[in-house]
Protein backbone atom coordinates (compact mmCIF):
# COMPACT_ATOMS: atom_id res chain seq x y z
CA UNK A 1 0.00 0.00 0.00
CA UNK A 2 1.55 2.98 -1.07
CA UNK A 3 0.28 6.83 -0.25
CA UNK A 4 -0.23 9.26 -2.91
CA UNK A 5 -1.88 13.49 -3.39
CA UNK A 6 -3.51 13.70 -6.00
CA UNK A 7 -4.05 17.30 -6.86
CA UNK A 8 -6.97 18.51 -8.43
CA UNK A 9 -6.83 21.13 -11.22
CA UNK A 10 -8.81 24.49 -11.32
CA UNK A 11 -11.55 23.32 -9.18
CA UNK A 12 -13.97 25.47 -6.86
CA UNK A 13 -12.01 28.92 -8.76
CA UNK A 14 -14.67 31.88 -9.30
CA UNK A 15 -17.65 29.48 -8.72
CA UNK A 16 -16.88 26.95 -11.69
CA UNK A 17 -16.25 23.12 -11.58
CA UNK A 18 -17.62 23.34 -7.87
CA UNK A 19 -16.95 20.36 -6.19
CA UNK A 20 -17.81 19.50 -2.65
CA UNK A 21 -14.78 17.82 -0.77
CA UNK A 22 -16.92 15.56 1.14
CA UNK A 23 -18.44 14.30 -2.54
CA UNK A 24 -14.96 14.52 -3.76
CA UNK A 25 -13.99 12.13 -0.33
CA UNK A 26 -16.82 9.76 -1.13
CA UNK A 27 -15.98 9.07 -4.65
CA UNK A 28 -12.81 8.26 -4.27
CA UNK A 29 -13.76 6.03 -1.36
CA UNK A 30 -16.48 4.23 -3.74
CA UNK A 31 -12.97 3.88 -5.93
CA UNK A 32 -11.51 1.98 -3.58
CA UNK A 33 -8.80 4.46 -2.11
CA UNK A 34 -8.45 3.97 1.48
CA UNK A 35 -7.72 6.67 4.29
CA UNK A 36 -9.15 9.30 1.86
CA UNK A 37 -8.54 12.80 3.53
CA UNK A 38 -9.47 15.95 1.75
CA UNK A 39 -7.36 19.21 2.20
CA UNK A 40 -9.19 23.02 1.66
CA UNK A 41 -11.11 23.19 -1.10
CA UNK A 42 -8.46 23.52 -3.94
CA UNK A 43 -8.57 19.78 -4.88
CA UNK A 44 -6.16 17.78 -2.92
CA UNK A 45 -6.63 14.39 -1.99
CA UNK A 46 -4.57 12.13 0.19
CA UNK A 47 -5.22 8.70 0.04
CA UNK A 48 -3.83 5.31 -0.07
CA UNK A 49 -3.39 2.48 -2.57
CA UNK A 50 -2.18 -0.68 -4.14
CA UNK A 51 -2.22 0.85 -7.13
CA UNK A 52 0.88 1.60 -7.86
CA UNK A 53 0.98 3.22 -11.05
CA UNK A 54 0.02 7.25 -10.84
CA UNK A 55 -0.74 8.14 -14.39
CA UNK A 56 -3.44 4.82 -13.71
CA UNK A 57 -4.62 6.56 -11.03
CA UNK A 58 -4.75 9.89 -12.29
CA UNK A 59 -6.79 8.10 -15.18
CA UNK A 60 -9.36 6.74 -12.49
CA UNK A 61 -9.68 9.87 -11.05
CA UNK A 62 -10.50 11.74 -14.07
CA UNK A 63 -13.02 9.75 -15.49
CA UNK A 64 -14.33 9.29 -11.98
CA UNK A 65 -14.54 12.95 -11.70
CA UNK A 66 -16.46 13.29 -15.19
CA UNK A 67 -18.93 10.52 -14.35
CA UNK A 68 -19.96 12.14 -11.49
CA UNK A 69 -19.23 15.75 -11.26
CA UNK A 70 -19.56 16.04 -15.83
CA UNK A 71 -16.52 18.05 -16.43
CA UNK A 72 -12.69 17.27 -17.22
CA UNK A 73 -10.65 17.89 -14.03
CA UNK A 74 -6.26 17.48 -14.88
CA UNK A 75 -5.21 15.69 -12.04
CA UNK A 76 -2.02 15.25 -11.11
CA UNK A 77 -0.76 12.21 -8.51
CA UNK A 78 2.38 11.67 -6.78
CA UNK A 79 3.86 9.79 -4.03
CA UNK A 80 4.07 11.21 -0.90
CA UNK A 81 7.95 10.58 -1.13
CA UNK A 82 8.71 12.36 -4.38
CA UNK A 83 6.84 15.27 -2.43
CA UNK A 84 8.75 15.18 0.48
CA UNK A 85 12.03 14.95 -1.97
CA UNK A 86 10.52 17.91 -3.41
CA UNK A 87 9.96 19.62 -0.07
CA UNK A 88 13.47 18.66 0.56
CA UNK A 89 15.38 19.96 -2.06
CA UNK A 90 13.57 23.55 -2.33
CA UNK A 91 16.00 26.20 -3.00
CA UNK A 92 14.02 29.09 -1.35
CA UNK A 93 14.38 27.07 1.88
CA UNK A 94 13.63 29.70 5.32
CA UNK A 95 12.60 29.11 8.99
CA UNK A 96 10.88 32.74 8.26
CA UNK A 97 6.74 32.35 8.10
CA UNK A 98 6.96 35.80 5.85
CA UNK A 99 9.47 34.36 3.16
CA UNK A 100 7.28 31.01 3.02
CA UNK A 101 4.96 32.54 2.04
CA UNK A 102 6.74 33.75 -1.15
CA UNK A 103 7.11 30.18 -2.02
CA UNK A 104 5.24 28.19 -4.81
CA UNK A 105 5.80 24.76 -5.94
CA UNK A 106 4.64 24.06 -9.53
CA UNK A 107 4.17 20.43 -9.74
CA UNK A 108 4.84 19.13 -13.10
CA UNK A 109 2.51 15.80 -14.70
CA UNK A 110 5.52 15.44 -17.00
CA UNK A 111 9.03 16.31 -17.65
CA UNK A 112 8.72 18.83 -20.35
CA UNK A 113 10.91 18.94 -23.32
CA UNK A 114 14.51 19.77 -23.36
CA UNK A 115 14.00 22.69 -26.03
CA UNK A 116 11.01 24.14 -24.51
CA UNK A 117 13.29 24.23 -20.95
CA UNK A 118 15.88 25.88 -22.50
CA UNK A 119 13.97 28.86 -23.79
CA UNK A 120 12.51 29.22 -20.26
CA UNK A 121 15.49 29.00 -18.27
CA UNK A 122 16.25 32.39 -20.08
CA UNK A 123 13.12 33.82 -18.54
CA UNK A 124 13.10 36.98 -15.90
CA UNK A 125 10.43 38.61 -13.96
CA UNK A 126 10.68 41.17 -11.64
CA UNK A 127 10.34 40.40 -8.30
CA UNK A 128 10.21 36.31 -9.10
CA UNK A 129 12.63 33.70 -8.94
CA UNK A 130 12.47 30.30 -9.94
CA UNK A 131 14.94 26.98 -9.95
CA UNK A 132 13.45 24.30 -12.58
CA UNK A 133 13.85 20.69 -11.50
CA UNK A 134 12.74 17.53 -13.00
CA UNK A 135 8.91 17.76 -12.07
CA UNK A 136 8.98 20.84 -10.25
CA UNK A 137 9.48 24.43 -10.57
CA UNK A 138 10.41 26.13 -7.51
CA UNK A 139 9.10 29.92 -7.12
CA UNK A 140 9.19 32.32 -5.18
CA UNK A 141 7.24 36.05 -5.68
CA UNK A 142 8.24 38.36 -3.64
CA UNK A 143 5.59 40.31 -4.39
CA UNK A 144 2.99 37.69 -3.65
CA UNK A 145 1.41 35.06 -6.75
CA UNK A 146 -1.78 36.96 -6.91
CA UNK A 147 0.28 39.49 -8.61
CA UNK A 148 2.99 37.15 -10.32
CA UNK A 149 4.14 37.16 -14.01
CA UNK A 150 5.45 33.51 -13.63
CA UNK A 151 2.41 31.67 -13.03
CA UNK A 152 0.63 28.84 -13.74
CA UNK A 153 -0.87 29.48 -17.08
CA UNK A 154 2.30 31.02 -18.35
CA UNK A 155 4.64 27.66 -17.11
CA UNK A 156 1.56 25.47 -18.99
CA UNK A 157 2.14 27.22 -21.93
CA UNK A 158 5.67 27.97 -22.39
CA UNK A 159 6.51 24.11 -21.11
CA UNK A 160 3.22 22.48 -23.04
CA UNK A 161 2.66 20.16 -19.86
CA UNK A 162 0.34 20.41 -17.65
CA UNK A 163 0.98 21.93 -14.09
CA UNK A 164 -0.38 22.89 -11.08
CA UNK A 165 0.78 25.35 -8.20
CA UNK A 166 0.06 24.79 -4.84
CA UNK A 167 1.94 27.16 -1.38
CA UNK A 168 4.71 26.44 0.66
CA UNK A 169 1.97 25.94 3.64
CA UNK A 170 -0.42 23.68 1.80
CA UNK A 171 2.35 21.32 0.41
CA UNK A 172 3.78 20.79 3.89
CA UNK A 173 0.26 20.24 5.16
CA UNK A 174 -0.45 17.52 2.66
CA UNK A 175 2.95 15.26 3.41
CA UNK A 176 1.82 16.16 7.12
CA UNK A 177 -1.26 14.43 6.77
CA UNK A 178 -0.05 11.58 4.99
Amino acid sequence: MTTYVAFLRGINVSGKHKIVMTQLKKLCEDLKLQQVKTYIQSGNIVFNSTLDNTVELEELLSKAILNEFGFNVPVIVKTVSVLQGILNHNPFITDDEILRKQIYFVLLKNKPNKDELNSFESESFNNEEFVIADTCIYIKCKAGYGKAKLNNNLIERKLKVLATTRNYRTLTKLIELS
